[in-house]
């Protein structure tokens, strides 16, 4: 837990997160994010679909202050629906609320989140508005609630950790929703903090939208969790059309294309961008056993000299190895 808390405070280090993006894809980013460039993620996005996996594809970052950023990120992520439709990519999009203004103004996010909305609506390329930090949580939720009123091509994410999940589960059983147990660090007073408890309220989630919701994402990387998620579908006859498993980029392949071969629906989750330090944080601090990995690829980088990888990350992450030996 000591690991996980450290990671997840550096994942929210501002300086940090700028010199990461100053040097490209570092400390082992490159095996879990899709490139810098919409023309790197599409050869990604296009490999997986020669698999026959569908991805949905998140142009990286995150809790923008700066209405010009946010433009900005907008701009692109139009750019990537237009890329999609242009390269027929089974894919469709993920984007976060606070990177298109939330904290900012609600209304200039919403706004925002419309223009994206519509301009996918035009090539029926889904939009699923990722769930951020509980601050954020009600306000993505009445920006969805507002263009739900136009729009069927909206979606979003139950974060299984939360008291308040199987309440929102049921409200929005209408609505196309991934069902995750959640990646960042929330106070006891609104989020489940031991991860058997979290595991059991997430598999419980994923039955819950299956039999009532629309359309389930079941976004994990846990084979136990997912085979009792398969049993469950089939034993109450819900169609494989109903549901997908979802994974993120460059974790479990082998696992990947054996659900394919099974007949599974499996969709994989592509960020990419120069904003990669937060979410690579948070990909660590869910699974603190690549910390190994990331300290020796760092360490053996001829590039990254007084960088993160040489100092903000390697010798933080090295102390935290020394105390999980402890």
């Amino acid at each position: 837990m000591l690991i996980k808390n450290t990671i997840l405070h550096l994942s929210q280090n501002k300086m940090l997160n700028k010199l990461a993006g100053n040097y490209g894809l570092s400390l082992g980013a490159n095996n879990v994010v899709g490139g810098t460039s919409v023309e790197e993620m599409v050869s990604h996005v296009k490999e997986l679909n020669a698999a026959g996996i569908s991805a949905t594809i998140d142009r990286l970052g995150e809790f923008v202050t700066e209405k010009e950023v946010a433009l900005n990120f907008k701009t692109e992520i139009l750019e990537v629906i237009e890329a999609i439709h242009t390269h027929e990519l089974d894919a469709h999009i993920s984007l976060k609320p606070t990177q298109l203004g939330l904290g900012i103004d609600k209304d200039f996010c919403r706004d925002n989140i419309r223009e994206i909305v519509k301009a996918a609506e035009k090539y029926n390329i889904f939009i699923n508005m990722d769930m951020e930090d509980y601050p954020n949580i009600q306000a993505t939720y009445d920006i969805l609630d507002e263009l739900k009123k136009d729009h069927t091509n909206i979606g979003t994410v139950i974060q299984a950790y939360l008291y308040r999940a199987e309440e929102d589960v049921m409200q929005y059983k209408d609505t196309r929703m991934r069902i995750v147990k959640g990646a960042y660090k929330e106070p006891e007073d609104v989020a489940i903090q031991d991860k058997k408890e979290i595991d059991e309220n997430f598999l419980h989630l994923i039955k819950l939208h299956l039999m009532h919701g629309e359309f389930t994402s079941i976004a994990t990387h846990d084979h136990n969790i997912i085979e009792a998620a398969l049993k469950y579908a089939e034993e109450n006859n819900i169609p494989k059309e109903k549901y997908e498993i979802q994974m993120l980029y460059g974790f479990r392949k082998d696992y990947q294309d054996q659900l394919v071969k099974e007949g599974r629906n499996v969709c994989v989750y592509v960020p990419f961008g120069n904003d990669w330090y937060g979410y690579f944080m948070r990909r660590l601090a869910e699974r603190p056993q690549n910390i190994n990995l990331v300290v020796k690829e760092a360490a053996g980088s001829k590039k990254v000299k007084m960088t993160l990888g040489a100092i903000g990350g390697a010798l933080v992450l090295r102390q935290l190895l020394k105390r999980r030996r402890r």
